[in-house]
């Protein structure tokens, strides 16, 4: 948790940073944005890999003939 929050510019006392550090995690809270909990499994019907688990038959030879629809 050390590498999320980087001082850019000045030198802070441990007492500054702790403010700081106090604010930031307030507004979190009241944003409701504070360490969300872990994600909900996804339902099978809306995973991708379920559409892509079979291959397309491929056209045959005379495929191109077949792709004019006559009114």
């Amino acid at each position: 948790m050390a590498d999320m929050i980087k001082v850019v510019r000045g030198n802070p006392t441990p007492e500054e940073l702790a403010a700081a550090l106090a604010v930031v995690q307030a507004r979190a809270a009241a944003s409701g944005t504070a360490a969300p909990g872990p994600a909900a499994p996804r339902p099978a019907w809306s995973d991708p890999s379920r559409v892509a688990a079979h291959r397309l038959p491929q056209p045959g030879p005379s495929a191109w003939g077949r792709t004019y629809w006559p009114s």
